[in-house]
């Protein structure tokens, strides 16, 4: 009985969160197969952690977490080589006001080094705190703090160049 509640609960918290934490490894790797793949890994991860983290409470922050680590792990491992993707992107969950802006923000994003991506998506799309991410990326808060200041630094640059180049065409 234990496991069919068990298995009941994840699957809820699967359905419900599966897309929200497919966008998020999008960020970070971007790719929608990889993120897809990124998000199954994590899921299973979590899954066999179940019942403890259901237990201790945030679920959310945990598979976020899970998620990022689990993305810096296969860096390291050299599991994958980033590349360019041609395919379109999965249109966004809100509408919003100015799509040329939202899509040069994601190509500028992919432009940065997937560590300085990992701190910004924590910091600015989880709206993660800077100990929170700290422990999800294994650093200490000065890293992540000057880790944000220098990815923000380099994302201004890429966006002026990528703006200066749309115009100058």
């Amino acid at each position: 009985m234990r496991e069919a509640v068990r298995k009941r609960e994840f699957r809820e918290f699967a359905e419900t969160r599966q897309a929200q934490l497919r966008r998020s490894a999008y960020l970070l790797c971007g790719d929608w197969h990889r993120a897809q793949d990124l998000t199954q890994t994590a899921l299973m991860k979590l899954y066999a952690a179940w019942d403890r983290v259901n237990r201790d409470g945030n679920v959310d922050a945990y598979a976020r977490t899970v998620l990022t680590r689990t993305f810096i792990d296969q860096l390291r491992k050299g599991d994958w080589r980033e590349e360019p993707v041609s395919e379109p992107p999965d249109p966004p969950p809100m509408v919003s006001a100015a799509p040329e802006l939202r899509l040069m923000m994601q190509e500028a994003l992919m432009e940065l080094p997937p560590r300085y991506r990992a701190v910004l998506v924590l910091r600015f799309w989880e709206d993660w705190t800077v100990e929170q991410t700290a422990h999800a990326l294994r650093v200490s808060p000065g890293t992540v703090k000057s880790q944000s200041a220098r990815g923000l630094a380099r994302l201004r640059e890429i966006v002026g160049d990528l703006t200066r180049e749309r115009t100058d065409r």
